[in-house]
């Protein structure tokens, strides 16, 4: 029983590589109403492979019959489509992907100069008019524009607020720098990237101050992150390389 079982497993073994070995070319192109369609990635989830589209959004992979191919960019829904026979004969072969970004609706701003202060009674025509500067310095130094004594003590609140979301990104980073991290350890960055060890922290940290690998990098899709950190190393390299010259 043992030998029949080891036998279906080599018999299909064999199937399955020369499935990936006998892997056909796909040419295609991604289409959405955005301009942009640059830096899509096309993974192809059977074997990991991963290509990006160009300008106009074509793109060349290697998949056959069967294979799953998953379509991800920043500003697009992701996709996945099953390829069958028909893909590789046809050469128009095109995916529409739906893009993520929200139309806002016009604004029209409209000029009442007739409508102020003095108008509406909120002050005397008499009081002393201040020029922006000087009442923005004269709220933060003191609070003799204001009886109640509140403005000093808001101009602290909002500087409290800007010193907490400062820390806020920076708290964000350091998540990122710990997922990072736990996906990838010290080899990969030395051996399939080719970064010096010393320069590893430092490449940790150029990558999360990039919003579009952090977005991708919250996907937790292992395969397109590679893909990516792959690109930034290399434009992180001609840095360390222009500042050693």
């Amino acid at each position: 029983m043992s030998k029949i079982l080891i036998s279906f497993f080599i018999f299909f073994s064999v199937i399955a590589f020369g499935q990936s070995t006998n892997s056909l070319e796909l040419k295609g192109k991604v289409a959405s109403y955005i301009s942009n369609l640059e830096g899509i990635y096309v993974i192809n989830l059977q074997s990991e492979q991963s290509v990006s589209t160009n300008e106009n959004g074509d793109f060349v992979i290697k998949a056959n019959a069967g294979d799953t191919l998953l379509f991800s960019g920043v500003l697009f829904k992701q996709k996945k489509i099953l390829l069958c026979e028909e893909d590789f004969t046809n050469e128009n072969f095109k995916v529409h992907l739906v893009a993520t970004v929200t139309q806002l609706n016009e604004v029209v701003v409209r000029n009442y100069s007739n409508i102020n202060a003095v108008s509406v009674g909120i002050i005397s025509a008499n009081k002393k008019a201040y020029t922006p500067a000087e009442r923005k310095y004269a709220t933060a130094s003191s609070a003799r524009l204001n009886p109640m004594g509140l403005d000093p003590v808001l101009n602290l609140i909002s500087g409290r607020s800007a010193v907490l979301k400062k820390e806020i990104a920076i708290e964000k980073k350091e998540g990122y720098m710990i997922l990072l991290e736990k996906m990838f350890g010290k080899e990969h960055f030395i051996t399939k990237l080719q970064l010096p060890l010393d320069y590893i922290k430092g490449f940790e940290y150029y990558v999360v101050d990039n919003q579009k690998f952090t977005k991708i990098l919250e996907m937790k899709n292992k395969t397109t992150i590679e893909f990516l950190l792959a690109e930034l190393a290399q434009k992180y390299k001609a840095i360390i390389a222009r500042e050693n010259q």
